[in-house]
């Protein structure tokens, strides 16, 4: 089943058809580790909605945060050797790559954080910039991974390279991610053999196509989630990117007025255009 939080209500799209639930909270709706069976409950007997899937928002909180994990694939690894090489940093990515704790790091409260079909940012002290598509976790107030939606962790790749303690200035900024376009809710994990998918688009042409499959990310989802709740509490769940294994090449920078679109399989597409 899939969630979309919209300006009319929750939006429910199951295999019955599409439901509106209205006078919801959406934060108390999705915060509890029986969503999958809360959801059935609530539309069982229900008739299904006329109502257009439109008017999407990120499927996001004002209480929730969005955290974020990197270097979890071994192209993520090399990217960051590479961009970090001059500043002598590239030996950090190695050490977190193989490290028992990951890296993980705040990346931005929903007031930063935009839905589908809305314009993400590149910033103005940056000149090398990248989306990195992520599938991302929504996770309850326990800890339980309840849904899954699609992330794209903005990225100045020239303010990271230049130093790794520049971290939270290449991440966190206006306009520095989108999610969405829905919450994947399902009874079991995704399978590994799950495929993340990226298209840059620059006016009618394509200038980036990249694909992953979740088989190729060293960590769990559930032990990312455990580092993130280490020590943090989070009373309303929160959403969390899990890295990204697709990298443009070093030659590739993001331009005022590029398309980018991200797919997971299940999930959908996620598309922002850069401002």
């Amino acid at each position: 089943m899939k969630l979309y939080k919209t300006r009319q209500g929750i939006l429910v799209e199951s295999e019955s058809g599409t439901y509106l639930l209205q006078n919801e909270n959406w934060e108390d709706f999705v915060n509890d580790d029986n969503l999958f069976q809360k959801i059935e409950d609530k539309i069982k007997g229900l008739t299904p909605s006329k109502t257009n899937i439109e008017n999407i928002l990120a499927p996001i909180g004002s209480n929730q945060e969005l955290w974020a994990c990197g270097v979890t694939y071994l192209k993520s690894k090399i990217g960051r050797q590479e961009e970090s090489k001059d500043a002598g940093g590239g030996d950090f990515y190695v050490r977190v790559y193989e490290a028992q704790r990951p890296e993980v790091f705040f990346k931005a409260t929903s007031n930063r954080i935009v839905g589908p079909d809305q314009k993400v940012r590149i910033r103005k002290d940056s000149t090398w910039d990248v989306p990195e598509p992520e599938l991302t976790l929504v996770v309850s107030s326990s800890g339980k991974i309840i849904g899954y939606t699609i992330g794209n962790d903005m990225s100045s790749r020239s303010i990271e390279g230049e130093n790794p303690l520049y971290l939270p200035q290449a991440k966190t900024y206006d306009g520095c991610a989108a999610v969405g376009p829905c919450i994947y809710v399902t009874e079991q994990p995704l399978s590994s053999d799950t495929t993340i998918r990226l298209e840059i688009k620059r006016g009618s042409k394509s200038v980036f196509e990249g694909s992953i499959a979740l088989s190729q990310m060293k960590r769990k989802p559930e032990e990312l989630v455990s580092f993130v709740y280490r020590e943090c509490s989070f009373p309303s769940g929160c959403l969390i990117m899990t890295g990204t294994g697709i990298v443009p090449e070093s030659n590739f920078t993001l331009k005022s007025g590029d398309e980018i679109l991200i797919s997971i399989d299940g999930i959908g597409t996620l598309k922002n255009e850069v401002e």
